[in-house]
């Protein structure tokens, strides 16, 4: 009988019985691979195996993004054979938005990068965020060059009003 259905009572009825005895970690192991073929059992294998690393991939993100996570892992399912759903994708969105400030721009792109970087095996789309992080660190780099530069420049024309030649 399967889950979801229920019979009537009159003809659900104890049965006489030995004593239970739980069953050891390996024989219910031993008794969940009988259940399966050879094919759905090395599917369920690869699919566990796919959950694990996912999990732990997108998990990594999450530690690295710490307050610039927007939300926690999202995972793309797929059944199993034993009608177990296994990730098999996931993402976790991060704020990749400038900062306030050049400086705070350049922090957060850090922090960014760390994140997308941070998995032991980073995706391909992992680190096309880290290069866009990593241009965004630039830019907001070049733009303190540029904001010293007109300071620096301003300086140097305050010297030269600041001086009188004078003539006689």
């Amino acid at each position: 009988m399967g889950i979801g259905a229920i019979q009537s009572s009159s003809t659900y009825a104890p049965q006489a019985s030995a004593p239970a005895r739980s069953a050891t970690r390996s024989e219910s192991t031993q008794a969940a691979q009988l259940q399966y073929s050879p094919e759905d059992q090395a599917k369920i294998d690869q699919l566990k195996t796919r959950d694990l690393k996912v999990r732990q991939h997108e998990q990594a993100h999450l530690a690295a993004a710490g307050s610039l996570a927007t939300s926690g892992a999202t995972y793309t399912y797929q059944r199993g054979p034993d009608g177990v759903n296994y990730a098999v994708g996931g993402e976790v969105n991060i704020d990749t938005s400038p900062g306030r400030t050049p400086e705070e721009t350049i922090a957060k792109a850090r922090q960014v990068q760390a994140a997308a970087l941070a998995p032991a095996d980073p995706s391909g789309q992992d680190r096309s965020v880290a290069a866009s992080a990593g241009q965004m660190a630039l830019q907001a780099q070049a733009e303190i060059s540029a904001k010293q530069q007109q300071v620096q420049r301003g300086y140097d024309l305050s010297e030269k009003q600041s001086t009188i030649d004078i003539l006689a």
